[in-house]
């Protein structure tokens, strides 16, 4: 654990490194989407939403990794905690500051396509858990979704193929620049992360904030930082797909990639979590609303769901001991 004065630093080195590095991901996404004359949605769906879920699966694998090797007691409470914490702060914290910042334009895809999706496997978490499919039976469970994972990233590319246009001429060196802008905007995001999580804890334990406290806010807000600086940065420079696309693709690798994984090690005793899972599937298709009036998430409804995630850490922290 970092000393005080390190976790200060820490502090300001994560700020700057997620500011820099969502501003370098954002201009590489959207040079990248014209140049291969797809939708910026669909790459922030799948590129960019892998790139910012890479704190998530740090944690979450890392935590069930740990606890499969009798490292520590509670990764399965850890991996869990994590994925729904991060996914509603997606959801409620990312969009609404997004908003705020300047109101978001939906596409009416989004609704009929992207969002429809999100909730289709937030569901399937739900029964998932329900049935034991990823406690008792956990291999199982894990199998079926990393299959479908793989089943959604096909899908998302058949769609890049099929929205394909055409597009002025680029110069050759052009897409190698912005794969690259990609890849260096992605680890800057999540090396600011990184710095933030560890700094964040630090300082939360010197003030003598519980563990519990910790895993389930500042963790779960932490892992969710690149998905948040990200999508503002979006919101900032006009580009809506990217700022919705980067959540909804986030939440869905988070469901399927990382808790699938996580699965592959422990039992992950969803039940245990059944309160925080149904807020979050109430919380997603509150989302349809949300982003189909007047196809826009305007100001106003940004600051609905700020104050629902008041509501939501208020209960963590006072009305639920989920773990």
């Amino acid at each position: 654990m970092l000393s005080l004065p390190l976790a200060f630093i820490a502090f300001i080195a994560g700020i700057i490194f997620l500011y820099k590095g969502s501003d370098i991901l954002v201009d590489g996404t959207t040079h990248t989407a014209a140049h291969l004359g797809v939708s910026s949605l669909i790459i922030s769906v799948v590129i960019v939403a892998f790139g910012t879920s890479a704190p998530e699966f740090a944690i979450s694998v890392g935590a069930s990794i740990q606890e499969y090797a009798g490292l520590v007691d509670q990764g399965a409470a850890i991996s869990v905690g994590n994925i729904i914490g991060s996914c509603i702060a997606n959801l409620l914290l990312v969009i609404g500051i997004s908003a705020l910042i300047r109101p978001i334009s939906v596409q009416k895809g989004i609704v009929k396509r992207e969002l429809p999706i999100v909730i289709l496997f937030t569901a399937l978490l739900l029964v998932f858990g329900v049935v034991g499919l990823l406690d008792q039976f956990h291999l199982f469970g894990a199998l079926l979704f990393l299959v479908s994972f793989c089943v959604f990233i096909w899908y998302f590319i058949k769609c890049a193929k099929k929205e394909r246009v055409k597009t002025e001429k680029f110069e050759e060196g052009d897409l190698l620049k912005n794969g690259i802008m990609i890849i260096l905007g992605i680890a800057g995001v999540v090396l600011g992360a990184w710095f933030l999580i560890e700094s964040a804890i630090t300082i939360a334990d010197f003030f003598g904030i519980p563990a519990l406290i910790i895993s389930l806010s500042m963790v779960a807000i932490g892992t969710s930082l690149p998905e948040l600086v990200v999508s503002a940065m979006a919101s900032y420079k006009n580009e809506s797909d990217i700022a919705i696309g980067n959540v909804l693709g986030s939440n869905v690798f988070n469901i399927l990639l990382i808790l699938g994984a996580s699965a592959l090690f422990i039992p992950l005793h969803i039940a245990d979590a059944l309160d925080h899972l149904l807020i979050l599937i109430i919380v997603t298709i509150i989302m349809v609303p949300i982003l189909l009036t007047n196809a826009t998430v305007s100001r106003g409804k940004g600051v609905i769901l700020l104050l629902l995630y008041v509501g939501y850490l208020g209960y963590t922290f006072f009305g639920s001991l989920v773990f």
